[in-house]
């Protein structure tokens, strides 16, 4: 089928003899509405580009056929939009492309950096909230009963993320970024949850202390972010706050052309 989106996503700072390199930013997408997540791909692509002069910074995700094989490039680096080294990162894209020579960086979720970069998310919620960040609130019992009980104890982050019936990477990969958090937030507890296994988010949150955050470890902003995440804290009574997915923060483009620049 034909794309209705551009071959590639370019900002060319500079003027140069030598062919531009080329990276591709690939991510997951959205199966039973493949464009609007194609078009916020684009969009990350186009703020990729605005730091790095010189290069051609495609886009595209797996959900929309064809787009993918028309965008990759002999040479290309390819650069993984995904939380962890999973099924898709691992098996799926690297067959879609087995025709064309090419290098795949690790995935978004394992760059060094991101966990600073979530570190700062969290603190400005904390400050939105009217807490300093070396204030606790709630209670590290677990318990929302005897939530605000001990001002002095440590107030609760739930990192929420995908998990995956297909095997443990997804969640060593959450509960890896989960420990290397732990210490830029010591005013906090860090718990994980997942869609798709235990412990699963509905149950982990339903014992929450009133005024958590919420932290969905998510690359895009799909049906598991804006159904399936507000669904289970619904039913979970969760009185938090939800901070935006991880991967849609404006940070996260300077981020990434640091990762390609890296490579």
């Amino acid at each position: 089928m034909s794309s209705p989106f551009p071959a590639s996503q370019v900002i060319d700072a500079q003027t140069s003899d030598a062919a531009p390199k080329t990276v591709v930013l690939v991510a997951h997408g959205q199966p039973s509405a493949p464009n609007p997540p194609e078009h916020n791909l684009a969009q990350l692509a186009e703020q990729v580009a605005s730091f790095l002069p010189g290069w051609q910074v495609r886009s595209a995700t797996l959900a929309l056929s064809g787009r993918l094989e028309q965008v990759v490039q002999p040479g290309a680096l390819v650069y993984p939009f995904f939380m962890a080294e999973g099924w898709f990162t691992s098996k799926v894209l690297p067959k879609r492309i087995c025709h064309v020579d090419h290098r795949q960086l690790p995935p978004f979720g394992q760059d060094p950096n991101l966990p600073e970069l979530a570190a700062r998310l969290v603190r400005q919620a904390r400050t939105a909230q009217g807490q300093p960040f070396e204030a606790a609130y709630g209670s590290a019992s677990g318990s929302a009963s005897d939530s605000g009980s001990d001002p002095s104890a440590p107030g609760c982050l739930l990192l929420a993320a995908h998990g995956s019936a297909r095997g443990p990477k997804a969640a060593a990969a959450t509960e890896l970024f989960a420990t290397a958090l732990r210490p830029l937030l010591p005013e906090l507890e860090v718990r994980t949850a997942y869609i798709e296994q235990a412990p699963y988010l509905a149950d982990v949150a339903s014992n929450m202390p009133s005024g958590s955050l919420c932290l969905p470890f998510f690359a895009q902003s799909g049906d598991h972010v804006k159904d399936d995440i507000p669904e289970a804290l619904s039913s979970a009574k969760f009185d938090g706050t939800v901070l935006p997915a991880l991967g849609t923060t404006p940070e996260v483009a300077r981020l990434i052309a640091k990762a390609i620049q890296r490579a």
